[in-house]
């Protein structure tokens, strides 16, 4: 390492080694490749263009035939040389194979036994598992971004099925969405991309439409009933895109879990310990001219676990352990609690980070090239009467455990049942409430049914900025105009406050 300035540092990279960083609040960190090529998490980095990083982002520069850095405002850095990277190399050319054999089985086109030797049947359909601060959805971005940087054409479908996490909008939800292009890393406030409601359609990230839907919580344990219906809502909606999409479909599935998947539910029977692990391989199961199932379980650093989904699914499909890598952070409460921040802001407001000090804004006149890292929106505020919009909370206020109830006594509310919230009664509580505008009921009332709005995708997501109870109505922030009177809401437990 070499100093040029107090405010620049240049750090030369050998091969197959990774510069990591860890930002503190309110900085931003510039990075700028000056001889070679280097990415972040599996996105190429531009040479000769400064990325910027934000919003306590904490990620790694990693290179495979080496490169030179320069590094402006760093937190905490270092460089290692210790990395899971190789082990996932193996992995995306495994895949790639997979994805050949399928295309070719489409047309017909005969393969020869020596070339699939140890490769799994079908497309790839890869759940991804692992514990708590394991780097999990680093893995699941590495591995699609090497998918998508091929120049085959493929469409992966990347699904994630942890409420905690965010996804492409904001946290409490599951959601699924094909992607085309490499997945950016700039900050947790938007992990897997931005879509058409958070960022400028100009971009080319903007063009990314994920399907949806709202669990409402960050712990898979306060509802695991509902988590189980969504799964497999999402794995429906995927199945049918991809009866109907070729190479979507033989260009394969890759789904992200929460770390309570691992652990499984606790107190359960044996047989029902991993009841969502089991409810993912089922929902993303199909029988079509290519078999569409689950076919290889990614286990990331626990050795229990590997050996428990062995026992459990090693004689249907393969299971794979890859090392934990060692640049992966202990995220605390306050630390995912300030991202669940981050992520409402930016589904709101867009994305824009100051540059460091000596470094032009991007747009502006200088000798500098700075990546785009200025995507502000405008969302809009209107007030609406509390007869406009009907709200529900699943499972009503809140769910006790069968355990806690009384011997011999039964829930008066199950936790699938959707509860229609009154904004007027005291203790509504939704001051502050992010609600979940859905896609409209079904236009035929014949058709219609009690836990409908469970199985109703998200259009749009809403905040509840202030309630007046003399005039009865409630004012919510919006990421567009659109209409609400008429529209059904859900509320979860996640609470924003406009700063």
């Amino acid at each position: 390492m070499a100093d040029s300035t107090e405010e620049t540092k240049e750090w030369v990279l050998d091969p197959e080694t990774e510069y990591r960083f860890e930002l503190d609040p309110d900085t931003t960190l510039a990075i700028k490749i000056i001889r070679g090529s280097a990415e972040v998490f599996g996105a190429e980095l531009s040479e000769g263009v400064t990325h910027l990083f934000g919003s306590e982002c904490k990620a790694a520069v990693y290179t495979w035939q080496g490169c030179t850095l320069q590094i402006r405002r760093p937190s905490t850095e270092y460089v290692s040389d210790e990395t899971p990277m190789a082990a996932y190399m193996n992995l995306h050319l495994a895949f790639e194979q997979m994805r050949v054999r399928a295309l070719q089985s489409t047309y017909d086109d005969p393969v020869h036994a020596d070339e699939v030797a140890g490769v799994p049947d079908g497309p790839p359909r890869v759940l991804v598992l692992g514990p708590e601060n394991a780097g999990k959805t680093t893995a699941c971005k590495i591995l699609m971004n090497y998918a998508v940087r091929t120049g085959q054409g493929w469409t992966l479908m990347f699904v994630s099925v942890d409420p905690s996490e965010g996804g492409w909008t904001v946290p409490g939800t599951v959601s699924a969405c094909p992607m085309k292009m490499p997945i950016p890393t700039q900050s947790p406030a938007n992990p897997l991309g931005s879509t058409v409601t958070s960022a400028p359609t100009a971009l080319s990230s903007g063009a990314l439409l994920p399907l949806v839907y709202w669990y409402g919580h960050a712990e898979v344990r306060q509802n695991p009933l509902l988590m189980d219906r969504l799964i497999r809502n999402l794995g429906e909606n995927v199945n049918s895109r991809h009866l109907g999409d070729s190479l979507g479909n033989c260009s394969g599935v890759i789904i992200d879990t929460p770390s309570s998947f691992a652990t499984g539910i606790a107190a359960a029977p044996s047989d029902k310990k991993y009841a969502l692990v089991k409810a993912c391989v089922d929902a993303f199961q199909t029988h079509s001219l290519i078999l569409m199932t689950v076919n290889v379980i990614l286990i990331i650093g626990h050795e229990k676990l590997n050996v428990e989904m062995q026992r459990i699914f090693g004689a249907s499909m393969s299971v794979v352990k890859v090392p934990k890598s060692g640049g992966v952070v202990d995220l605390d409460h306050a630390y995912r609690e300030r991202v669940h921040g981050y992520q409402i802001h930016h589904y709101m407001y867009g994305t824009h980070f100051s540059p460091p000090p000596g470094l032009v804004a991007a747009g502006t006149s200088g000798d500098e090239s700075v990546d785009a890292s200025d995507a502000r929106l405008s969302p809009v505020s209107t007030a609406v009467g509390f007869d406009d919009l009907a709200i529900y909370r699943i499972g009503g206020e809140s769910i006790a455990p069968s355990s806690a109830l009384p011997i011999g006594a039964t829930r008066a509310v199950s936790e699938l049942q959707p509860v229609q919230v009154d904004p007027g009664a005291r203790g509504s509580g939704l001051l502050n409430a992010v609600l979940a505008l859905l896609a409209p009921l079904h236009p035929d009332e014949n058709e219609r049914y009690d836990e409908e709005v469970l199985d109703l995708a998200v259009s749009a997501f809403l905040v509840v900025t202030a309630v007046d109870m003399s005039n009865r109505k409630l004012t919510i922030l919006m990421p567009g105009p659109g209409p609400v009177a008429g529209r059904t809401a859900i509320v979860g437990s996640f609470e924003w406050q406009d700063q």
